[in-house]
């Protein structure tokens, strides 16, 4: 037999899932941006988070599903919760504190090097060499587009690129944890109970360390937050925990690559931000990783 043959087959249904799911993530950042100009971190986290949350579970519930909890798997769904959301969300909302946004691009967006050093003695997705390949093209692209727009830590910057490092680890954990135990209940189910638990830490960081004057919040900022909590949060966490459960640990990290590009493509259509020759190499870096990753 050859190894084309022996090489398991990459499910179509999970790339088109990745797909939404990093496109999702991606597009989140531009709004992300303009938002915080007028909401601190937290209380922009928790808004969309739980409008999120309560979307989703009006979908599961209209669509004749439970939302019930399986007896004894509250601490599990509180773990991957903790790892998925609350560590990635929250952290580097933080982080945005002490970096700029491409900054803290380049150290979260190092999730599939994590990811690939747990997979292997937890799954067993030992790296082939293809995919060393893609973790090469796809972080090169990443850091192509940020790094050359100077990506200088000082002291000042190590509390903001700990806190991104932090949130990386821990998603690159909940992602092989989410592989290795998945939760034996409906996706939908899944996702609303990882994002209010997850919410949870965040809305009350918000409530302590955060005031805030809704009623001075202008409806443009309003609409963005309300687009977040569909796009990014509701829908494209769903299409990740599924994609999850089609494709490789590995394979699903990488492709995770593409949403830094989204977000530079979002960033200059809304923000004004440039668009060169530097970022469509960069585009085409990471799109030659996540097929080296497939392939791999």
């Amino acid at each position: 037999m050859s190894d084309n043959a022996d090489r398991p087959r990459i499910d179509p249904r999970g790339l088109a899932l990745l797909l939404v799911a990093v496109v999702g993530w991606g597009s989140n950042w531009a709004p992300l941006k303009l938002v915080l100009a007028e909401v601190p971190p937290f209380t922009v986290r928790t808004i969309g988070g739980l409008g999120g949350a309560l979307l989703l579970a009006l979908v599961v519930l209209a669509t004749g599903q439970s939302l019930r909890v399986p007896r004894g798997l509250w601490p599990r769904l509180a773990l991957f919760a903790l790892l998925n959301i609350t560590a990635w969300m929250g952290l580097v909302a933080v982080a945005l504190l002490w970096l700029d946004a491409s900054e803290a691009v380049v150290v979260t967006y190092t999730v599939p090097v994590w990811a690939a050093l747990v997979a292997w003695p937890v799954l067993g997705e030992k790296p082939t060499p293809l995919r060393v390949a893609a973790l090469v093209c796809g972080l090169g692209g990443v850091a192509l587009v940020m790094l050359g727009r100077g990506f200088d830590v000082g002291l000042a910057k190590l509390p903001g690129v700990a806190l991104c490092l932090i949130a990386s680890v821990s998603f690159a954990f909940g992602t092989v944890l989410t592989k290795r135990r998945p939760l034996p209940m409906p996706a939908g189910a899944a996702v609303v109970w990882q994002l209010v638990l997850g919410n949870i830490p965040l809305a009350l960081g918000a409530l302590l360390l955060e005031q805030v004057t809704f009623s001075r919040i202008s409806a443009s900022a309003w609409g963005w937050m309300a687009y977040m909590a569909v796009l990014p949060l509701c829908l494209s966490y769903l299409a990740w925990f599924a994609a999850l459960r089609r494709l490789p640990a590995t394979v699903a990290t990488q492709g995770s690559l593409i949403a830094p590009m989204v977000g530079i493509a979002g960033s200059a259509l809304i923000l004004g931000e440039p668009f060169g020759p530097r970022q469509a190499v960069a585009f085409g870096l990471t799109l030659l990783g996540v097929v080296l990753a497939v392939r791999g």
